[in-house]
């Protein structure tokens, strides 16, 4: 599995409009093979930003790959520069490669680097 990250620093005051921003976008994650599941987390506040993070599962790395090659990436990311939100700089991408997952009930397994 992967797992791709974008960090988000919103300044003060822009918290409700990123959040509506997110609810508002269409989906199309869904569409793409290998995509497992989404969320965006909400972080601690500091003087000068709240921090967010996109979170997304794929069953590998080339699956994500793929989804920022797709159609349904460039759709998704198609008004992005129409945001009235600001940031302190823009996303800041981090991946990670699943190396030991567990699930609810304790099971555990090893993937393969």
């Amino acid at each position: 599995m992967y797992i791709a990250m974008n960090r988000f620093r919103v300044v003060p005051g822009f918290e409700d409009a990123f959040e509506a921003q997110w609810l508002g976008r269409q989906g199309r994650l869904s569409e793409v093979p290998g995509y497992i599941e989404f969320q965006m987390l909400k972080g601690p506040k500091a003087e000068d930003h709240t921090l967010y993070a996109s979170h997304t599962v794929w069953d590998s790395y080339d699956s994500f790959v793929a989804w920022t090659k797709s159609e349904q990436f460039r759709a998704a990311h198609a008004r992005t520069g129409e945001s009235k939100v600001q940031y302190l700089s823009g996303p800041h991408f981090e991946g990670f490669e699943v190396i030991i997952s567990e699930d609810s009930a304790g099971n555990r397994r090893s993937q393969a680097a």
